[in-house]
């Protein structure tokens, strides 16, 4: 039976573990950390739990996917159910917008509030389906790095489509174009920092991404997001994978140009091919250390997506205005991203995401309590005074959140753990704790994230993140999918 080796179990090598097994290889997972998931996993503190990572799960039918391709039947692994209400946004004076579920309550919803006639926010929604049915089949499901992708039927289709995804534009100027209200500019210019990106900058191709919440929904799996990973680590060990935890593996081992083992705590583990979920950068600079002539230089001095700044607040009280996603805009979004992308700084006014998972899991708080995942968009880690960014950053979103909810926060926060971009370096090996590997902020972006297969070492393949086809959930899934289409069958 041949052999794979997967450096990392993040949720991208999960899923690849389980498609390879399925495929008939002999599978080992080597995970630095002591528990999977990578940057998907949990807190647990004074009888609160925290999703520590991802916190919005969308398109749940690639993780079914996975237990389907076993022979299982995803609902006795995994479960999960479908949000009325995906968001509640909060503005500085006063406005509140529900992003609700249903089409035609949410084009109300928009245009209600804003002024803003409701044809205006249905095409901006109808260009995001465009984008979509013209991009999914080749820039997400497949590799851009393979000439048979493009000489596809679909492929060809793609060619055609060009006109049609709209990269010759930035993301905010494509949203101006849609609406004179600023509010609506600002709401869906927000989506770049679904993958760590400038809206000022990345092509207005970006805009696809309110398609994958809108059109295909925004779930909650019922144990929480980390559920995920419990589900999909049962069903790899079902089907035989081996896990090993706190054995972080220190090279790639390389026979001339072909991969043909990993090196553990000092031992030479021989296979066939090897997986690297690991980021880009770490896995060239650190674990092939050794040959710089086989490092792709250009690729790996590209701009690192932004990263985050993360508190888990126990909070004494239950407020019922507030939803599992909530979101509290800046009043200068330009600013905004001028400060973090330009000056390297956290904005003194930032726009805070808070996710409540105890909403609709009661048990991730204690009773009348709610767990507070509290995130703000921070620059990649370039040896910024983060002791002083972080002790700033929480008075002034204490000072806004206050401020909106007419409530002393501080005075509610009964337990505390913090995440900032050295402890995301740190604990996923994610260079300079940018979260989604390279950023979009560049038309060809999609082009010139690094493979899913080397183009100098045989046998050396990469999933998640940090590579095609980029960051969240649903496109790891789609990374280990395609990683699993590409390996030699024996």
């Amino acid at each position: 039976m041949p052999q794979a080796l997967i450096i990392g179990a993040g949720i991208a090598g999960i899923a690849a573990a389980i498609r390879l097994a399925v495929k008939g290889y002999d599978v080992e997972v080597f995970e630095a950390n002591n528990y999977p998931g990578g940057k998907l996993t949990e807190i647990n503190q004074n009888g609160y739990r925290f999703d520590a990572g991802p916190s919005l799960l969308t398109m749940p039918q690639y993780i079914d996917e996975l237990f389907e391709l076993a022979g299982k039947n995803p609902k006795d692994y995994f479960q999960y159910h479908k949000l009325d209400t995906i968001c509640k946004y909060f503005y500085e004076d006063g406005t509140r917008l529900t992003a609700w579920a249903d089409r035609e309550k949410f084009i109300a919803e928009l245009s209600g509030k804003t002024i803003e006639p409701p044809e205006n926010v249905a095409r901006c929604i109808d260009n995001s389906a465009t984008i979509y049915k013209a991009t999914h089949k080749v820039f997400l499901e497949s590799s851009l790095h393979q000439p048979k992708t493009f000489f596809s039927k679909e492929g060809m289709k793609a060619l055609f489509r060009l006109s049609q995804i709209d990269s010759k534009r930035s993301m905010h100027s494509a949203n101006e174009g849609f609406f004179k209200n600023k509010k609506l500019v600002q709401f869906f210019d927000r989506y770049a920092t679904y993958n760590g990106s400038d809206p000022y900058r990345a092509p207005a191709t970006l805009n696809v991404i309110p398609h994958l919440e809108q059109h295909f929904g925004a779930y909650f799996p019922d144990g929480g997001m980390y559920a995920i990973v419990q589900s999909l680590v049962k069903l790899a060990e079902e089907l035989g994978i081996k896990f090993h935890y706190s054995l972080p593996v220190e090279e790639i081992i390389l026979n001339s140009k072909k991969a043909t083992g990993i090196k553990v705590d000092g031992n030479v583990i021989e296979g066939d091919i090897v997986i690297s979920n690991s980021d880009v950068w770490f896995t060239y600079k650190k674990l092939l250390a050794t040959r710089p002539d086989l490092h792709p230089k250009r690729m790996l001095s590209q701009e690192r997506s932004s990263s985050a700044l993360i508190f888990y607040w126990g909070i004494k009280k239950q407020l019922p205005q507030l939803v599992l996603h909530n979101i509290f805009f800046s009043k200068d979004y330009k600013d905004e991203f001028e400060s973090i992308w330009q000056k390297k700084n956290i904005y003194s006014d930032p726009t805070v995401y808070l996710n409540i998972s105890s909403k609709y899991k009661p048990d991730d708080a204690p009773e009348d309590c709610e767990n507070w995942f509290v995130m703000i968009n921070a620059p990649a880690n370039t040896g910024q005074n983060w002791d002083q960014l972080i002790a700033e950053a929480k008075q002034n979103i204490l000072k806004k959140l206050s401020g909106i909810l007419r409530e002393d926060i501080e005075l509610l926060i009964e337990c505390e753990s913090i995440l900032d971009p050295r402890s995301i370096e740190t604990k996923t090996s994610s260079y300079q704790g940018s979260i989604y590997g390279a950023s979009s902020n560049n038309r060809f972006a999609a082009f010139l994230r690094h493979a899913n297969k080397s183009s100098q070492v045989k046998n050396l393949y990469f999933c998640g993140g940090s590579v095609h086809t980029g960051g969240g959930i649903p496109l790891c899934l789609l990374s280990a999918k395609i990683v699993s289409g590409m390996v030699p069958k024996f």
